[in-house]
């Protein structure tokens, strides 16, 4: 009787994992949100503070996004090529997502230019709502696409190796 094993059981979470991952980089943005909505009302955390915290929210959705992109997304092709569709979307998201990447820290650290300035303050928070509607729809997208078809690739004899480019014993 095959016995269940460590990478078995890390492919066959690999969906719900997902939405874990989703979840945080949620709370993360929501978080940020907050930290510069309270910070230009003059109660939130010092300017030094937040941009340290959006280029740490920024770092974990880039490295997030590559690895969909190098690893899961591969092994979902080879296993689902129906899901091409699908993929090549979220790939232009993930583009999207990098170019408002880009522009967000500029405008965290310009922060104390933007208290009292109503314009300055709007363009970033404008920033960070258009982020956090992309990502809600992309991520949205994802798990209704995705969870499902990455939940069963250890019954389409997928490895860690496959799905995460890495060798299980790493």
């Amino acid at each position: 009787m095959p016995t269940t094993s460590e990478p078995h059981d890390r492919i066959s979470a690999y969906g719900l994992e997902l939405i874990d991952i989703h979840d945080r980089l949620r709370e993360q943005l929501t978080r940020l949100r907050a930290d510069i909505e309270a910070h230009l009302d003059g109660a939130g955390p010092p300017p030094r503070e937040l941009p340290a915290h959006c280029l740490a929210f920024c770092a974990a959705l880039q490295r997030h996004h590559t690895a969909e992109d190098d690893h899961a997304f591969t092994a979902l092709a080879r296993r689902h090529p129906d899901l091409e569709p699908v993929l090549d979307v979220l790939r232009r998201d993930h583009g999207l997502v990098a170019d408002m990447l880009r522009r967000l820290p500029r405008l965290v650290a310009e922060l104390p230019a933007a208290v009292g300035v109503p314009a300055r303050a709007d363009r970033l928070l404008s920033e960070v709502d258009g982020l956090f509607a992309l990502l809600e729809s992309h991520f949205t997208y994802e798990e209704r696409k995705l969870v499902d078809a990455l939940n069963r690739l250890d019954a389409a004899g997928a490895t860690p190796a496959d799905l995460l480019g890495a060798d299980p014993e790493d």
